[in-house]
Formats: C-alpha cells, sequence, structure tokens
C-alpha cells in the first residue's frame, strides 16, 4: 500500500465526519429551544438540588419537531411533555409558525433532595418555518400524550380575478 493511499483514505475519512457531525449539527440546532425561568416557575433552590449541572437561570432543550406536508395540509408535530393545553399560545407570523408556552416545576413534597434535574423549565418560544402560506384561521391543534399537533390548511394558490374597475 502506497502512502498517496493511506493519506486519500485519511483525508476521505475526515471529510466524511465532517459532514456527519455537520449534519447533526444543523439538525440539533433546529431543535435546541431556550427556556428562560422566573419566579413564577418555581425552581428549588441551587442548594436543593445535588446535580452540579443545575442552573436554574438558564436552561436549553430539546423540543423535537415533526413538520409534514400533503396537498391539502402542513402538520407539525412538537414534543412538550409535562404541558397542559391551557399552557400554549399558538401564532402564524408571515412563514413561520409560533410556538409559545410556560413549563411550570411541579414539587415533589416539602422535604427530600433533587439528586438530578434534567428537564427545562420557564417559558420557551420555538419557532417553525412552513413550507408553504397557510390559512391561519383555519388552524386546529391538539394536545395529547405529550405531543402537540398542529394542523394547518394549505392556502390556496391566487386566482385572478374579474374586478370591475369603475372609471370616474
Amino acid at each position: 500500500m502506497k502512502i498517496d493511499d493511506i493519506r486519500t483514505g485519511i483525508d476521505h475519512l475526515r471529510h466524511s465526519l465532517a459532514d456527519g457531525w455537520q449534519r447533526l449539527r444543523e439538525s440539533a440546532a433546529s431543535a435546541l429551544t431556550r427556556f428562560s425561568s422566573d419566579e413564577n416557575t418555581r425552581l428549588p433552590a441551587e442548594h436543593e438540588v445535588d446535580d452540579g449541572l443545575f442552573t436554574p437561570t438558564r436552561s436549553w432543550s430539546m423540543l423535537g419537531g415533526e413538520v409534514f406536508e400533503d396537498d391539502e395540509r402542513v402538520v407539525v408535530r412538537l414534543e412538550v411533555p409535562g404541558m397542559s393545553k391551557e399552557d400554549f399560545d399558538i401564532q402564524v407570523e408571515d412563514d413561520t409558525l409560533v410556538v409559545q408556552g410556560e413549563k411550570r416545576f411541579e414539587r415533589e413534597s416539602s422535604s427530600g433532595r433533587w439528586r438530578v434535574m434534567q428537564c427545562a423549565y420557564g417559558s420557551f418560544r420555538r419557532a417553525v418555518a412552513l413550507p408553504v402560506a397557510v390559512r391561519a384561521e383555519a388552524s386546529k391543534a391538539s394536545y395529547r400524550s405529550g405531543v402537540l399537533r398542529i394542523e394547518l390548511p394549505k392556502a390556496e394558490p391566487g386566482r385572478p380575478r374579474a374586478i370591475q374597475v369603475p372609471v370616474d
């Protein structure tokens, strides 16, 4: 085996790994959502938690999502466990679906310690780019088993209309 063949193989491996990490980074970046906590979130104090990574003021979490499109609609599903349907504010802003909410912390009891805290709590805002124009006013949402499902009917493509323009 020649040294040039080894170099070529190493270069190919390096590029392949770099491409894989880039795809993973892009995929994860769109699912990362920042949670901002305040006094309403009711998180435990730092001294009540053994987890050295516990940071009550800033927390990022994955809100896994899917966007599905067929001929008539766009369906967006977000994994947002631990909430109720009243906790969501859903809006369409131009070509973006915006989901906001607040996930509140619930205490187990008045005594004891938290050994690990890895869930995110607080207010969040997740923006999802829509692939096509939708009729926001006809949209529907449901929340079951920790999954928020939003169905957005597609807007009809603009059709030419005959409009009579009066002449003065």
